[in-house]
């Protein structure tokens, strides 16, 4: 019967006769992981990915996947005792991550690099290495959990640690790899993290965090997109939501979609940029309230909650959606138009972008079960009076189902 017991990670047998591999930046998160997993027993192999030329960011505050860092995992690996190997991903991350990266700045969106690594990189190359090695499990350092359903597939929920929960960067992980996955780091807070670290007497234990966008060793993504994109840096006007030109600017990129400082024009009232349009290369601005989107249009939608999505959806599912990663879950109904997704926000939001994401969660706050997310491909908005009209219905809906309950 032993063999076939779950152990800590819910996979069959015992830590010693089950390896594991885990992805290892060289930051406190993913060692405490690494030294957490061998301290259970299992047997636990580091691999550290170099995703780009890291001469640039070495000793650079923030760096991640370069230089100092990899330096940092090896030192972590030989402490704990573990193999360590770095694999040569450049060539992969520059194609998947930094060319999409700069490709959607140029077309007026405003990109996140880290989804994209993680579903192109981390949780596809890097896992099928960790099935060549033998590895009953990919173990990352996310602030995300798992657990495992009823039918044995397993779900993603939000970190117990709120102010740490990457659920937004990981939603478009699929069915097969959360199989796979796991995330010891899920139940605890970043202080208990850093707790373990120093327990297991890692020299990281204080390091600082990394930044969202690694790759830019400046600190101004501005600088690659210039080289990898000139036309994205070209200049054009800036007008108002009438369309008269009241300004002039040296490229969208450098702005995004409820930015108000660095306008570069003059006003009674403040402006806030509205739209970015790529084609004439012109910024939209207008007042705050302009702000304001309630549908979104989504593209490569990822579903994992239950069952097929469009049997999900039907006729409307309601959900709560999370449209930047600093913003708390909104209620909305998700349904199908034209061949595609859409979300209708019940109270609107400010400041949506092209290119962001759109996440789903099933509750709007604590461990809620992540169900999915999209692309935002296009925002627009709607008078109030629609507004109130659709709070209502979802007001009505929600006590026809508390009251059948």
């Amino acid at each position: 019967m032993t063999g076939t017991m779950l152990n800590s990670l819910d996979l069959k047998g015992r830590p010693q006769d089950t390896r594991i591999v885990v992805a290892m930046s060289g930051g406190v998160d993913s060692s405490a992981t690494a030294a957490l997993l061998k301290s259970e027993g299992y047997d636990v192999v580091g691999i550290t990915l170099q995703l780009y030329d890291h001469g640039a960011a070495t000793h650079r505050k923030g760096a991640c996947c370069a230089g100092q860092d990899i330096h940092d995992a090896r030192d972590v690996a030989e402490r704990i005792g573990i193999p360590h190997y770095v694999l040569d991903y450049e060539n992969r991350f520059r194609e998947s991550v930094i060319d999409n990266f700069a490709d959607s700045y140029a077309s007026g969106e405003t990109p996140v690099p880290c989804i994209e690594c993680n579903r192109s990189i981390k949780f596809r190359d890097l896992l099928a290495t960790a099935r060549k090695l033998g590895a009953s499990a990919l173990a990352t350092g996310h602030y995300v959990a798992s657990r495992r359903l009823s039918d044995g597939s397993r779900a993603m929920v939000c970190a117990a640690d709120a102010d740490r929960d990457q659920s937004y960067f990981l939603f478009a992980t699929t069915r097969e790899q959360l199989d796979y996955l796991r995330f010891p780091l899920g139940d605890m807070t970043k202080q208990q993290t850093r707790e373990l670290a120093r327990r297991f007497g890692l020299a990281v234990a204080d390091k600082h965090d990394s930044q969202d966008i690694c790759f830019v060793p400046t600190g101004r993504y501005t600088d690659i997109i210039s080289r990898l994109r000139p036309n994205a840096i070209e200049p054009g006007d800036i007008v108002d939501l009438d369309g008269r030109v009241i300004g002039r600017h040296q490229g969208i990129v450098h702005f995004t979609v409820g930015q108000r400082r660095g306008l570069g024009i003059a006003s009674d009232a403040p402006l806030y940029v509205v739209r970015l349009a790529a084609v004439g290369r012109r910024v939209v601005v207008g007042p705050r309230e302009a702000l304001r989107m309630d549908r979104i249009v989504l593209r490569d939608v990822n579903w994992i909650g239950d069952g097929a999505l469009d049997r999900a959806v039907g006729d409307g599912l309601e959900i709560f959606v999370r449209v930047r990663s600093t913003r708390a879950p909104q209620p909305a109904w998700l349904r199908t138009t034209g061949g595609g997704y859409e979300v209708e926000l019940v109270a609107g939001e400010e400041g949506v972008s092209p290119g962001q994401a759109c996440v789903f969660y099933d509750a709007p706050s604590g461990q809620a079960r992540v169900l999915g997310g999209g692309f935002i491909q296009s925002a627009t908005a709607k008078s109030a009076t629609a507004r109130a009209a659709a709070r209502d219905a979802i007001a009505r809906q929600s006590l026809v189902e508390a009251m059948r309950g």
